[in-house]
């Protein structure tokens, strides 16, 4: 079930009884399952599904953590910081069970009868089982990077921000090394609800969208450099010192971070 205000409706419309409806809200917040306490209730206090970090779970953990998810009616999930060969043994661990075709219980095949697969998105080591949602937000997110080098991140934050319902205009290897490609998007830039500006280096991308645009900036620094950039410490020094006005920052490589806020703040109505 989506969320409480989803359960009342259908409870109004008489499209599930009150006993239904009161052994959902019954439900335990979280499924204890030995190594994990998957957060089943987090969609109701917080708007979006917990998400799975795949950085050092196993991949039957991730694996047994989907399932938990799915059984709790969970039809979209997020698996972030995945490698390949990780998410090919945990694609390997759900084929042929019921969870990677219905992703459901034996008991609740009947009802929930949909084939869902992970697609693995190799450059943002991103897992996504499920559609990306109708975007619902009140305007574009975009989201800059200053080099090349910083597309993993930004993927990671774009594709984040499309599963949280979000419309995102990609905007890459716009830097300040060639300001030109940086206003060569001004339309993009004005026009934006939030931006997300992913630098590495100095990390001064995140500075000069700020002083372009007229919504909040949230900065990523990326551990992309030379030496001196102590991957990426220098990058997120010097937005944190940023003197433009609006500019917020997340902590180095966090892509996923910054698309949840840029997200909350495009569907804040």
């Amino acid at each position: 079930m989506e969320n409480v205000h989803e359960m009342l409706e259908k409870i109004k419309s008489s499209e599930i009884s009150v006993e239904e409806a009161e052994l959902f809200f019954k439900k335990r917040p979280f499924e204890d399952i030995g190594y994990a306490k998957v957060d089943t209730h987090r969609k109701i206090r917080n708007g979006a599904y917990e998400v799975i970090y795949g950085a050092g779970k196993t991949a039957d953990q991730i694996a047994g953590i989907i399932r938990t998810m799915a059984d709790s009616g969970q039809e979209r999930i997020l698996i972030t910081r995945m490698d390949p060969d990780k998410a090919k043994k945990v694609k390997s661990k759900l084929v042929g069970q019921i969870g990677f075709n219905d992703l459901v219980s034996q008991a609740n095949v009947d009802s929930y009868n949909k084939t869902i697969k992970i697609d693995y998105h190799e450059e943002a080591n991103i897992g996504i089982i499920g559609d990306f949602p109708k975007a619902d937000g009140l305007g574009k997110i975009v989201v800059a990077t200053g080099g090349t080098s910083d597309i993993p991140v930004a993927e990671e934050a774009a594709l984040t921000a499309e599963f949280l319902g979000n419309d995102v205009t990609r905007l890459y290897d716009v830097g300040v090394a060639g300001l030109h490609r940086t206003l060569a998007h001004m339309d993009d830039i004005m026009s934006a609800k939030v931006i997300i500006a992913i630098a590495g280096m100095e990390g001064a991308l995140a500075s000069v969208i700020g002083g372009l645009a007229e919504c909040p900036v949230i900065a990523v620094p990326t551990s992309v450099g030379y030496g001196a950039s102590f991957h990426g410490l220098s990058a997120l020094l010097s937005m944190l010192n940023s003197c433009a006005s609006g500019v917020s920052v997340v902590n180095i490589d966090n892509g996923f971070g910054a698309a949840y806020q840029a997200s909350l703040i495009n569907h804040m109505r």
